[in-house]
């Protein structure tokens, strides 16, 4: 069976990453988190000092960035990929609020961008890859034999995130998750590098009442239609 590029893409909070780990799992392929790799960047921001309100000390995190290690690893009880951020296990501590509020912002700017994308790219030189994030299907693998775009409404994905952060034992109240998904969207869709949009050929995939069951029989169908099985 050939292998293909699987690009999925859309807004924060759909479930993106959730669907995409199943997907390569089932079907035997590489999943690469591209958002994991802008929050690593942007935890290191916050951690360093580089981040005040909505202020990025850009000079600095330019210099910095050339030696950040961003890498991945297998979790063997799940089989699926940890972050690490400097070779330290850093996945719980990307998924906090306080990233989710400020990696937006730090994923607008060019410079990070243009050395994530070119990093995206040499994990995927090889198929069989499944890849999201908000400019998969734009810009990291234009020529991606399968491109979703998955959206949902800003209160469901926000009750989403909010029931994710009470599973983890971790604060927060649902109107601000909320006001920051609808800050991420407008970010996101409105910067100048990689704004997130539909690639003309993405599927679109609206799972606002869509169980997870049935994302993976969509998912898989889809799949099946593309490689000819």
């Amino acid at each position: 069976m050939k292998k293909i590029t699987i690009a999925i893409d859309g807004y924060s909070s759909c479930g993106k990453s959730t669907m995409a780990k199943d997907l390569a799992k089932e079907i035997g392929y590489i999943y690469i988190d591209s958002g994991a790799m802008y929050r690593a960047v942007t935890l290191y921001c916050l951690e360093h000092g580089l981040i005040n309100g909505d202020t990025i000390d850009t000079e600095t995190l330019k210099s910095d960035l050339p030696d950040l290690s961003i890498t991945f690893k297998l979790n063997p009880e799940t089989g699926r990929p940890l972050t690490y951020l400097n070779g330290q296990l850093v996945e719980d501590k990307i998924r906090t609020l306080a990233v989710s509020s400020k990696v937006s912002l730090v994923a607008a700017l060019d410079f990070v961008r243009t050395a994530m994308v070119s990093l995206q790219q040499q994990m995927g030189k090889e198929k069989g890859i499944v890849m999201d994030g908000r400019d998969i299907g734009t810009t990291v693998f234009p020529d991606a034999e399968l491109k979703i775009f998955v959206t949902a409404s800003p209160e469901i994905r926000a009750q989403r995130r909010y029931d994710e952060l009470q599973a983890k034992g971790e604060t927060g109240s649902y109107e601000e998750i909320l006001q920051n998904v609808k800050e991420r969207d407008l970010i996101d869709t409105t910067r100048k590098v990689s704004p997130l949009c539909k690639a003309d050929d993405a599927l679109v995939l609206d799972n606002s009442h869509m169980t997870i069951s049935q994302q993976k029989q969509w998912l898989a169908e889809r799949f099946k239609e593309v490689v000819g099985e």
